[in-house]
């Protein structure tokens, strides 16, 4: 098992720049890909940005690319989502997940074995 702990959320003005952190533990040396998901109020949890645990390989959210930055410290088994320039429509519970099955950078949350609790994010105009 994989326990996840988020952090780093909170109010920001809209062109303004957040750091989330991801803090894995437990049986972490299972860990193939980390991802970060958001949900919106009344809406589905969607995809923000994944990452190969091993080799660094990324991808993004089209509504994300060029904002947000995914990135890991596997010394401290930590994933990091910065995000730069962010808009009103950003704002959502985010939320940090693990795949244990492959290195497969999925895009669909049932495709991801662990989670953390999430962090809000809200983004003012």
């Amino acid at each position: 098992q994989v326990q996840l702990v988020e952090s780093g959320g909170g109010l920001v003005q809209a062109g303004g720049s957040l750091r989330l952190s991801c803090a894995a533990s437990g049986r972490t040396f299972s860990i193939y890909t980390m991802g970060w998901f958001r949900q919106a109020p009344g809406k589905e949890r969607e995809f923000v940005s994944g990452i190969v645990w091993s080799t660094g390989s990324t991808n993004y959210a089209d509504s994300v690319k060029g904002r947000f930055t995914i990135s890991r410290d596997n010394a401290k088994n930590t994933v990091y989502l910065q995000m730069n320039s962010l808009k009103p429509e950003d704002t959502a519970v985010y939320y940090c997940s693990c795949r244990t099955r492959d290195t497969r950078l999925a895009l669909n949350m049932r495709e991801y074995d662990s989670w953390g609790q999430g962090t809000q994010v809200t983004v003012s105009s």
